[in-house]
């Protein structure tokens, strides 16, 4: 190791003389710095729920806009309690962002569209608080499955969550594969005609039969939207600024290298005319973020069930996250700090049902920053969920966050969500493949299968809808996979369960 890399390792390491580097506290201007860091890598996905739920609720845009806020103020609010620690009962005590989970999408659109406006807003809440009920109960018994979880399953999983998560930094960069940034796009002459034909067939008389209901217009012209020269230059940029700034920046400064890459392509990008700041002149300066906005919740038996299922989901993946973040930080996660840790998403969860928003979980990108930056200290993800709590309080900060084009973020999603993956074949190195040849076969399968919701989306579509939540995350399967194989091929002997705990530093 040259004397610049030990430099770098003991300026990222040392921030206080004591303790471990997880629990140690910046110097207030670096702690706002890097908490801004972690904010602005979770803010597209933190807002991202909100549009697609109050959407599908057919909500008013300013109902919409106040679920933004409340997301936000809930997240700020769950981390600090993920972080900082509530008694011994609630939080992890790691460098956590909480954010809502993806993984709850699906069903609350499905709720959303089958009760639209504030009287499924009212059901939707109130099953999303009775969830977190449910997910503080059961944590304690998730988290006795650590001896299910020895180096070739957690590093298994942590693998696949990294390779899962890197079509989101690619989207980042090109566009997304739905919606108006699609890479096809229908030909505005073929919808003109298919309008005109069904004008005409609908005509008293009309010897032209009725155009069939759902016949739409199919994709044929390349979208010029979609991988836009523009933004392509902007993601590589940051990505080469974080590089540059990781290489040769030292202390402090290269341990914000993600934030100055973020800054350098927010600069370029105003430059080109690619930000609007209508949003933040427009919005309001401070906005109250109330309890029970839609009114009184709701609890119907059967959205209870299903945002339970959900979050046993949530738990097995927040599982899997918290281990990489133990692996990530040198920090042991031992059974009651994973118990509380769980118990947490559950509360979180129960604070956003009142607070009007949703099931709340771990963001993995976060993961990677910690991996990126080598900065361990937890305060730094409680000050950045006091920056949350801001952002959800003064809508004006918050557009103005908003405002960035996610293109500036492809850059550094592609290090970020790397580093996830370059973790867990980290940990798989530690793996003795060699004195067990059925380890290969575990990591295989378990990646394989963990990769089938990413390659072939659609892929459940025959399936009952009551499972989709369950074989939808390719987490969880490749979780499921590992841990089953792992037992035939291995058992659960506390023997196994040892060599899980990551040794102090």
């Amino acid at each position: 190791m040259n004397s610049g890399s030990r430099a770098h390792e003991k300026a990222t390491t040392k921030i206080t003389t004591t303790g471990h580097p997880v629990d140690e506290v910046p110097a207030p201007p670096k702690l706002l710095a890097l908490g801004l860091q972690h904010v602005l890598v979770m803010y597209a996905g933190a807002i991202a729920v909100p549009l697609i739920v109050g959407r599908a609720l057919q909500l008013s845009p300013s109902d919409v806009a106040f679920l933004i806020s409340a997301d936000l103020f809930v997240c700020g609010v769950v981390t600090i309690l993920q972080s900082f620690g509530a008694t011994a009962w609630f939080g992890i005590r790691l460098p956590v962002m909480m954010g809502v989970t993806f993984a709850a999408v699906g069903p609350m659109v499905a709720i959303a569209a089958a009760n639209p406006g504030t009287e499924g807003a009212r059901q939707l809440f109130g099953s999303v608080m009775a969830a977190g009920v449910v997910t503080m109960l059961i944590a304690p018994l998730m988290s006795r499955l650590l001896r299910f979880f020895p180096p070739v399953v957690t590093g298994t999983i942590i693998l696949v969550i990294g390779v899962s998560l890197m079509p989101i930094g690619i989207n980042w960069i090109f566009g997304n594969p739905m919606g108006s940034t699609s890479p096809m796009m229908v030909d505005p002459a073929h919808s003109d005609w298919l309008t005109t034909v069904g004008d005409i067939s609908a005509a008293p008389g009309s010897p032209i039969p009725l155009i069939p209901p759902g016949l739409e217009a199919a994709p044929s012209l390349p979208n010029p939207l979609y991988a836009t020269l523009g933004n392509l230059a902007i993601s590589v940029a940051v990505l080469i600024a974080i590089v540059v700034v990781a290489r040769f920046g030292r202390g402090f400064l290269a341990n914000i290298s993600v934030l100055l890459g973020i800054v350098i392509g927010s600069l370029i990008a105003v430059v080109a005319g690619k930000i609007s700041f209508t949003s933040v002149i427009e919005a309001e300066w401070f906005a109250l973020v109330a309890p029970f906005h839609f009114g009184t919740p709701l609890f119907d038996p059967v959205m209870v069930l299903t945002m339970s299922l959900v979050m046993i989901v949530v738990l097995i993946e927040s599982t899997g996250m918290f281990l990489a973040l133990g692996e990530v930080t040198g920090k042991r996660v031992t059974q009651p700090m994973l118990s509380a840790g769980l118990r947490t998403d559950g509360l979180g969860t129960l604070i956003g049902g009142i607070f009007n928003t949703f099931p709340y979980t771990s963001f993995s990108q976060n993961v990677g920053l910690v991996g990126v930056t080598g900065v361990r200290s937890r305060f730094v993800c409680v000050a950045g969920g006091g920056i949350l709590i801001v952002l959800g309080l003064v809508p004006k900060m918050g557009a103005l966050v908003e405002a960035l084009p996610t293109a500036v973020l492809g850059g550094a999603g592609i290090a970020m969500f790397g580093m996830v993956a370059a973790t867990g074949i980290r940990i798989l190195s530690g793996v003795d493949f060699a004195a067990n040849r059925n380890s290969l076969l575990i990591v295989a399968i378990s990646l394989g299968i963990g990769m089938i919701p990413l390659v072939a989306p659609n892929f459940s579509q025959w399936m009952p809808a009551e499972i989709h939540p369950l074989v939808e995350s390719g987490i969880l399967l490749a979780t499921f996979s590992a841990v089953v194989l792992n037992a035939v091929f291995n058992g659960t002997s506390q023997k196994n369960h040892a060599r899980t705990a990551v040794s102090e530093n």
